[in-house]
């Protein structure tokens, strides 16, 4: 019940961001981690309707391949700033930050801060918007946004038209 409605917060923070980005022509992807892989099931584009579609099959629950994830919007916005060095990317991660399938042999936590600090190195502006429940938070959401020199959202902070304007202030300090 809690995934689901996580899930559901998270879609409707996701079509509010996507919207934003359509009426300000910017580029939106989408990359899901769920399982033992990272699928970007949206590459960068500025179409709302595809971006609806994309998110109407997000699976929801079993494993979270956290490190995957960093991995392929790491390489996505890479490649974006090649095809479009004009662009400054901003990488919005919703998670709870507790990722349990490494990509390799060592620990989960330390792939993490090491894929984590790689945004940070690169100058990729991240915002890390944590979708746990207050009452069972441990702290990684923030842990992964302090690893990524990022700023660090809960979902109740970003509901509503607080997303917006939560939006524009990250992306103004991009610019700068």
């Amino acid at each position: 019940m809690a995934v689901a409605e996580r899930m559901a917060a998270t879609k409707g923070a996701i079509l509010s961001l996507l919207t934003d980005a359509y009426q300000r022509r910017d580029r939106v992807g989408l990359v899901v981690f769920q399982k033992d892989r990272a699928t970007l099931v949206l590459s960068p584009t500025n179409s709302v309707l595809l971006a609806q579609r994309a998110l109407a099959d997000i699976p929801v629950g079993g494993k979270t391949p956290l490190s995957a994830g960093l991995v392929m919007a790491y390489e996505v916005i890479t490649r974006e700033r090649i095809l479009h060095p004009d662009v400054q990317p901003l990488l919005i991660v919703l998670t709870d930050g507790a990722g349990n399938v490494p990509l390799g042999k060592k620990p989960v936590k330390e792939e993490i801060k090491e894929l984590a600090g790689l945004f940070s190195k690169k100058n990729i502006h991240s915002v890390v918007i944590n979708m746990e429940k207050k009452a069972f938070d441990q702290g990684l959401a923030q842990e992964l946004a302090d690893q990524m020199g990022a700023a660090c959202y809960t979902l109740d902070e970003i509901r509503g038209e607080t997303l917006y304007n939560t939006v524009q202030k990250e992306m103004q300090a991009a610019a700068n």
